[in-house]
């Protein structure tokens, strides 16, 4: 039987890390900084730079406040212990509660900073200051910022923790603490990463993320990163007024197919085999006409009576990429979950296969 301050510390410490990071779960439940504080915070469409001001400043000292909270809960929970007594409690303790003090402690001191002369001192303000053209100063530039947000033409995507928001003048990235924001006049970007993960996290197609570098031409501005989906790039290079360049060794899919395609690929690289008989000669895809033919369907999913999929008995017609896009185009693009576990019929003979049955030939 575990004691009760083993299962505080366990309960609070998901309850932290879920209060930090903020799953769909948490927001779903308005257990968020900017749900809880909201008639302080305001309106982010009514007015996007003062929202953010107060955002980070309420993010900050919410969260500098979790141990102590958790301090004083486990004086309750712990109740036996007199931990609420520092003179009676362990160093360790001490230590954590010493701990605990100081954080807020610094926040608060640092959130009063930055709100002096009207938020001035923010780090936010401070890099509108840059872009600002007396007399009007930084809150001239926030109020553009302000205006163009509220346009309905913004390109807006991302997780609450990393939101990417770009709208005719400005490239900007919402972060928990902070808020990067860049002129697209004056900004390089440039796609530095692709990482490719096979299962996303709302359906079971792999997704491609990519990671673009924003570096603005002023030095004083810190350059940040921005991650996206591919399959939102071409829209972002619509609402982007500079060029997006990309590292040599990063490839793009910018469509669902495109992803399709590599997952297929790999997916037959897994199946059996098939050998070519002696007498029997290879012959160009009659897809592409480009390479050679390349995979055979054997039915290899089941056994040969099993089930929808047919054995099939033509003969190797085409090559790995041409199979991929006729698999992907008998597809529903309205449910791409389905994609993988679908059977389609043979592009010759008509015969229905799955992808267990597509085989390289070797």
């Amino acid at each position: 039987m575990h004691s009760p301050e083993v299962i505080f510390t366990l309960a609070y410490l998901v309850f932290a890390v879920c209060f930090v990071f903020t799953p769909n779960e948490f927001h779903a439940a308005g257990l968020t900084v900017q749900n809880l504080l909201s008639g302080w915070l305001g309106s982010e469409d009514a007015a996007f730079v003062p929202f953010h001001l107060r955002r980070t400043a309420a993010t900050l000292l919410c969260h500098s406040l979790l141990p102590l909270g958790y301090c004083v809960g486990m004086g309750l929970a712990a109740s036996e212990k007199r931990l609420h007594s520092p003179s009676q409690a362990p160093e360790a303790w001490r230590l954590f509660l010493l701990l605990a003090v100081t954080l807020p402690s610094i926040a608060c001191i640092l959130i009063y900073y930055w709100s002096r002369d009207q938020w001035a001192c923010h780090p936010l303000a401070r890099t509108l200051a840059l872009y600002a053209l007396p007399p009007l100063g930084w809150q001239g530039v926030a109020s553009s910022v302000n205006t163009e947000f509220r346009q309905i033409d913004k390109f807006a995507t991302g997780a609450p923790g990393a939101r990417v928001i770009v709208t005719d003048t400005w490239v900007m990235k919402v972060t928990v603490y902070r808020v990067h924001v860049a002129p697209q006049r004056d900004v390089h970007l440039t796609v530095t990463e692709s990482r490719q993960h096979e299962l996303s996290p709302d359906s079971s197609l792999p997704v491609q993320l990519l990671t673009i570098r924003v570096a603005s031409a002023n030095p004083a501005v810190q350059a940040f990163d921005i991650r996206l989906n591919s399959t939102e790039y071409g829209e972002l290079c619509e609402k982007l007024r500079a060029p997006v360049h990309s590292a040599a060794h990063v490839v793009i899919h910018q469509s669902l197919s495109d992803l399709f395609l590599e997952t297929f690929a790999s997916l037959v690289e897994v199946n059996p085999t098939y050998s070519v008989p002696s007498s029997q000669e290879l012959e160009a895809c009659i897809g592409c006409m480009q390479t050679r033919a390349s995979v055979k369907l054997v039915k290899t999913c089941q056994e040969a009576a099993v089930g929808e999929c047919q054995q099939c008995h033509c003969r190797p017609m085409w090559c790995l990429a041409c199979m991929g896009r006729w698999f992907a185009s008998r597809q529903d693009p309205l449910h791409p979950d389905t994609w993988l576990a679908s059977r389609v019929p043979c592009p010759t003979c008509h015969a229905r296969f799955c992808i267990l049955d597509v085989c390289a030939i070797r």
